[in-house]
Order: C-alpha cells, then structure tokens, then sequence
C-alpha cells in the first residue's frame, strides 16, 4: 500500500507541474485508487462507475471520443469487465486473445488493460478508415480486412446490427 501512495503522489506532482488536475471532473489519483480498491483481479468486481471514468480517462488519453468508447464498450460487454464471448473475446472491450497480445495487452481480464487496449485499436482503426467512424466500428466487429473488402459495412447482419445499436448510442 506504501508503494500505490508514493505513485499517487508522483502522479499529483505530474498533475500540478503540467497543471492538468482532472479527468472528467475527477482527480486520476482517485480513479486509480479507487479503480485499485476495486480490482477484480482480486476478487472484488469494478463498479460501472469506476469503469467510465477508466473510459473517459483513456478516450482522452488517445483523442477519441468518450461516448464512441463508451458506446462500443455497452455494446460489446454492457461494461462488464467478466463477459468471454462463444468467440472468445474478453472483457469490457471484448477483446480477441490475439488482438490484446498485438496491442501489448497485458492481461485482458484487468478493465483497465483491457480499455486500454481497445481504445488503442478503435483509434488505429479510425486512422486507418480515414476518420470514417462508422467504417472504424464496422472494423472493430468484423475485422479491417472486411470493412476494405466491401468498401464499408460488410453484408453481415451482425455486423450491421452491431453499427447500427453503437451509432445510436453515441447520438
């Protein structure tokens, strides 16, 4: 518990120097430590609370916006950080085993690595359509080849289906 205050500390000291202080309205030392005192790891469960303010966090952390992150995630996992696809995604993000390993993902299971990682590929994703948010979630579902196959949504109704309920979400 020494260590987690002195790197809380450190990260007030960072905050004040580049006099950036809050994250969505909360003091990051307080999500850390609060995201700390919930740790599913062991054995206790994040609240959705504490799982937004991780996404609001890291959507600012990598320029994209909170609610897109924050529509995928409901989506994906409706914010659990427990959900395993019958594909074998993981966590709130939903995260294929090979996926977080290409993205240095940790430990899939730990929300925090785990929105970490799929914030950092829906911006890769969102980069490399263009900007074209609905081609980047597309993507996130069905896989960037698919989206460059078809010029767009791919013709699966799951994929369609999954745009459509995370584009309603983000208006």
């Amino acid at each position: 518990m020494e260590s987690i205050s002195k790197v809380l500390q450190r990260i007030n000291t960072i905050e004040q120097r580049f006099n950036h202080s809050s994250v969505s309205g909360h003091d990051f030392s307080a999500v850390l430590s609060g995201a700390q005192a919930n740790d599913s790891i062991h054995g206790k469960n994040f609240a959705s609370d504490d799982i937004s303010k991780i996404i609001d966090y890291t959507a600012k952390k990598y320029g994209v916006d909170s609610k897109l992150v924050m529509a995928v995630a409901k989506v994906e996992s409706n914010l659990s950080p427990d959900v395993v696809s019958s594909a074998g995604a993981v966590g709130v993000m939903q995260l294929m085993p090979e996926t977080a390993q290409g993205l240095g993902v940790r430990n899939c299971k730990d929300p925090r690595d785990n929105i970490d990682g799929g914030v950092r590929y829906l911006k890769q994703l969102i980069t490399s359509f263009d900007g074209d948010i609905t081609k980047a979630v597309a993507a996130y579902n069905a896989g960037p080849q698919a989206v460059t196959k078809y010029n767009g949504i791919p013709p699966y109704t799951e994929t369609k289906d999954y745009v459509a309920k995370v584009m309603a979400l983000v208006k």
